[in-house]
């Protein structure tokens, strides 16, 4: 039988988004090193970098006139 370990030797990161602690899991096992994200909402809630005209930049009718 398998050595259990505590959850406390397990490596840890830092969510990119949310900034907290999180430990390795089994499902990551794979792909550890390209984990940056705590969870699904934290990945879905970071910033997409995006070629849409910001609002900053004026509305087409403004760009008529």
């Amino acid at each position: 039988m398998a050595k259990q370990r505590k959850k406390s030797d397990f490596q840890q990161k830092v969510c990119l988004t949310c900034g907290r602690p999180f430990s390795w899991r089994k499902k990551w096992e794979r792909n550890w090193d390209e984990v940056r994200y705590c969870s699904a909402r934290c990945k879905s809630a970071t910033p997409k970098k995006s070629k849409k005209i910001s609002l900053n930049e004026g509305t087409a009718a403004e760009k008529k006139a």
